[in-house]
């Protein structure tokens, strides 16, 4: 009773660290929105051009997750997870001795490198402490909604520091004294024992992983998504920037309202998907994401300014909800593996496609063309969810793993 006792406390601290890992990193990622266009002003460049310190973080998150993702395996949670927070840690803090663009960009890749690591690592984690792809689901709910905090929280620091005319790269500084923090933590933190895999293992599930439909699957689910969601975090504020004619009033606030509704329905997406089948849910919400991104371009910027922050409560359930799904499909020894591919497409999504909106607006003249795009996302998602909905092709794999 003692050691019960005791496994569970330790897996209720291990959650509490892997939300406040998500919640702090996603200061740093999610504010890319309100610094890029400090970026435009500074240096004067194109969309296409700033985006890159969107893109490089992406870039290191996504070439980590595929060729170190395997670490979580046979090196284990633990130390995967410590040796990416010290990277993050390093990298961030070194944003308050430099001003150069191409440093911060090149210091983003590598803080993407790291997160790529300890993200990994505590993907696995989670797995490893779920009793079911089920119960899964819903704590992988329950940490995007702390990421969803941190995506708040984020933009509010570069706010305030700008307003009390201190630069946005402060931002950085102070996520790299949250991560030392976290690092110290989860080495006083005792860990649930796994298996460890040899390399030789590791790296032919990694391969497997890749060639596996059932995980391609959800990682081309998971493209679309982030292909939405990028468009939002990315380009609203570029969108509305200057927008003063009917719902002007929204503007300002359009991304705040977008996260803490994406944050709140993930917290509320944990309780739901609990207790209603999931396949449905994801059915309606990528329905309302269609809506929402539909009724923007209709209505124009000031039906943007309402209906795309709106899009948050339907976007909050998908990405935690595929995630966990493509993950649980397989042994908890290969959970390392499995993420690291998810984490893969996840960031090549996050570059491509805010890449492809800022090229499309910078030829058309206007970001409008760029929303066009991630509309097509929206629509592409919403029909593969109706079609999931209706056959539910994973049902026999998951029970499986159950």
């Amino acid at each position: 009773m003692t050691n019960e006792k005791g496994a569970a406390a330790s897996h209720g601290l291990i959650k509490l660290m892997t939300f406040l890992m998500f919640m702090m990193f996603a200061m740093t990622t999610d504010a890319v929105g309100v610094i890029i266009p400090e970026i435009i002003r500074t240096y004067g460049l194109d969309l296409k051009a700033a985006g890159a310190f969107h893109y490089a973080t992406m870039s290191g998150i996504a070439l980590s997750a595929l060729f170190l993702g395997f670490l979580a395996d046979s090196l284990g949670r633990k130390a995967t997870i410590v040796l990416g927070l010290a990277v993050f840690a390093g990298a961030t803090l070194a944003f308050g001795v430099t001003r150069e663009f191409p440093v911060f960009v090149g210091l983003l890749f590598v803080s993407g490198v790291a997160i790529g690591l300890f993200k990994t690592g505590a993907l696995a984690l989670i797995g490893d402490i779920s009793g079911s792809a089920r119960e899964h689901t819903s704590t992988m709910n329950a940490v995007e909604g702390f990421f969803g905090v941190g995506a708040i929280i984020g933009p509010a620091i570069v706010a305030a520091l700008l307003a009390g005319g201190i630069a946005w790269k402060w931002l950085y500084v102070i996520a790299g004294g949250l991560c030392l923090a976290l690092m110290v933590a989860a080495l006083a933190v005792r860990y649930p024992t796994a298996r460890r895999a040899s390399e030789k293992v590791t790296v032919r599930a990694l391969v497997g992983a890749i060639r596996d439909p059932h995980l391609l699957g959800f990682s081309f689910a998971i493209m679309l998504y982030v292909g939405v969601e990028t468009a939002i975090y990315v380009w609203m504020p570029t969108l509305l920037a200057g927008y003063a004619g009917p719902g002007a009033v929204l503007a300002p606030a359009a991304l705040p309202i977008f996260f803490v509704l994406r944050a709140s329905g993930r917290f509320f997406g944990a309780w739901l998907l609990s207790r209603m089948d999931w396949t449905a849910v994801l059915a309606v919400c990528t329905g309302g994401i269609l809506a929402c991104f539909g009724g923007a371009l209709i209505g124009g910027r000031g039906s943007a300014a309402l209906l795309l922050p709106l899009s948050g409560f339907f976007m909050s359930v998908l990405y935690p909800t595929l995630n966990s799904k493509g993950i649980s499909g397989f042994p908890k020894a290969e959970h390392g593996a499995a993420a690291g591919v998810i984490l893969f497409f996840t960031c090549v999504s996050a570059v491509l496609s805010p890449l492809a909106m800022g090229a499309v607006s910078d030829l058309f003249g206007d970001p409008v063309f760029g929303f066009g795009l991630a509309c097509v996302f929206a629509a592409v998602l919403a029909t593969g969810a109706v079609w999931n909905w209706r056959t539910d092709p994973a049902a026999a794999r998951l029970s499986l793993q159950d």
